[in-house]
């Protein structure tokens, strides 16, 4: 029996030769990220905007226009209801400019709402932050995120050079700024979880560019002649096929939590999802073709144990 093999042995494929449309590309999305973050903003949930969200399940198929009309008439504002999973499930979100700046105010709006909806619909899920601790988690999540990169960048200069930090760090803010500015063009709600899967995104973009990094750093000891370009092509080649398993593998279950998991993770695993299929693409068209512009460093000496066959390997080159 065969294999599967996604990519065939020995491939060649020239990704240097297209790198100044990919880092077009990318300089493009990110600029375009920070517009739409800066202009357009986040449908923040509940974890950052502050408020009561109220998760309830009707008897039958929902009535949304009906629910919307009877709440409307309670005096808690703009009461935003959102049908998800089955037919029957409504989440009812109230948000902080109507809740007041206490618990004791969002404890209010739900017994209003269980007031006038009684035993009509199954209360599954209530949630009330105030705007105080809303501000305290966008601080923290974005504190978080910016430390988890600055770490990054530390932890690559010290296993190789600084350069290769740069172009680390660089393919990282990539994936982080296309996969927020996403958020904020289909306006999907960016909540506690989207910031986990950030975290998630970042830890994997780093392991699948420390793949390709790890492989050049080896072919610099073998082929000390070889053209920067050409080796870049050569260790994305040889690393390819491990790049695409792996992003393939951990789709498979995302798509299968996307699509079954319920609307709870669906933030989560959406960003995740996008942000495998950038950071694959960083791995390869941003973070290697960086250490083209800046330089890196060639003398990295024989591996230990090459002797000859080193030596050989780069005549060959």
């Amino acid at each position: 029996m065969k294999r599967l093999k996604l990519v065939p042995d020995h491939t060649e494929i020239s990704f240097v030769k297209y790198r100044h449309i990919a880092i077009g590309l990318s300089v493009f999305v990110m600029l375009a990220s920070v517009v739409l973050l800066f202009g357009k903003g986040f449908n923040f949930g509940i974890d950052f905007e502050g408020g009561t969200v109220i998760e309830v399940a009707t008897k039958g198929p929902a009535d949304i226009a009906g629910l919307r009309a009877r709440l409307g008439k309670l005096g808690l504002g703009d009461v935003q209801l959102q049908r998800f999973g089955q037919d029957n499930d409504v989440l009812i979100r109230v948000g902080a400019a109507h809740t007041g700046q206490t618990d004791a105010e969002g404890q209010i709006v739900v017994q209003k709402v269980k007031a006038e909806l009684g035993t009509e619909v199954e209360y599954r899920r209530i949630e009330s932050v105030g705007p105080q601790v809303s501000g305290e988690l966008i601080r923290s999540a974005t504190t978080a995120v910016l430390i988890a990169i600055f770490m990054m960048f530390i932890y690559i200069s010290f296993r190789f050079e600084w350069q290769f930090g740069l172009g680390a760090v660089l393919s990282i803010a990539h994936d982080v700024l296309a996969t927020i500015g996403v958020f904020s063009l289909f306006h999907l709600e960016f909540n506690l979880t989207t910031i986990a899967a950030l975290l998630t995104i970042v830890g994997y973009s780093m392991n699948d560019t420390v793949v390709v990094f790890d492989r050049m750093r080896e072919n610099l000891r073998k082929f000390k002649k070889m053209e920067l370009g050409q080796l870049i092509d050569l260790s994305i080649n040889e690393t390819l096929s491990r790049t695409i398993m792996t992003s393939v593998t951990t789709l498979i279950a995302l798509f299968a939590l996307f699509i079954f998991g319920g609307e709870v993770i669906r933030s989560f695993t959406f960003a995740m999802i996008f942000g495998i299929f950038v950071g694959t693409y960083s791995s390869i068209f941003v973070a290697a073709p960086v250490l083209m512009a800046i330089g890196i460093k060639r003398d990295w000496g024989v591996a230990p144990g090459r002797g000859k066959a080193g030596t050989g390997a780069e005549t060959k080159a």
